[in-house]
This record gives C-alpha cells, sequence and structure tokens, in this order.
C-alpha cells in the first residue's frame, strides 16, 4: 500500500513537461486517444479487480465482503493472503482472529 503511494507520488513529481512540435489539430487528437485510452485502462483495472475478489472468495472463511476489504489493504491474490503476517490481516477490517487461523490452516 504504502510501495503503491510512492509510486504516484513519483509520477506525479516526475512529470516531464513536454512542448508540443505539431500542430494544435493534431494535438487535440492525440488528446482524446489519450482520453480513450484511460478508459480502457480503468476498465480493464476493474475487471481485473472483480476477477482478484472472486479468486479470493475461494479461501475458506472468506466472502465478498472480506475479499474486497483484503484486496483493498493490498492482499491482491491467495497466496499473498496465505503468505501474510498474522498481524497484518488482522490489521483489515472486517478480517478477525478466526478467518486468520482458517488461513493459517492452509500453509
Amino acid at each position: 500500500m504504502i510501495s503503491k503511494f510512492l509510486s504516484k507520488l513519483k509520477s506525479i513529481l516526475f512529470k516531464s513537461a513536454v512542448t508540443p512540435e505539431t500542430p494544435l489539430k493534431k494535438e487535440k487528437k492525440s488528446v482524446k486517444s489519450a482520453k480513450t485510452k484511460t478508459k480502457t485502462k480503468t476498465k480493464t483495472k476493474a475487471v481485473n479487480s472483480k476477477k482478484n475478489i472472486e479468486t479470493l472468495t475461494t479461501l475458506p472463511g472468506v466472502g465478498e465482503k472480506s475479499a474486497k476489504a483484503l484486496y483493498e489493504a493490498g492482499f491482491k491474490t491467495t497466496k499473498a493472503v496465505i503468505a501474510a503476517d498474522e498481524k497484518d490481516l488482522l490489521a483489515v477490517s472486517g478480517v478477525g482472529i478466526n478467518l486468520v487461523k482458517k488461513l493459517k490452516k492452509l500453509k
């Protein structure tokens, strides 16, 4: 989660200013294509997150709410959840000690 924040911060701070060397009409077209690419990436991320959350629900004791909470906390795969430290899992809202015990039995 912190690494996500740091990478986003780096991308914001170190953006290079690009001066347009093309005529104004071509610049407008590139802006439109950039918007479409952003929408496509957003849709792809949404689809991937839904698939990852569904995958997390295959773990014993993990329902949709706890799977979503685990995903938002940075646990994107079942392997990441199983390998995680108990303290990290308990820090996620919606995850209790009983669920952590079930997950640790999978190791």
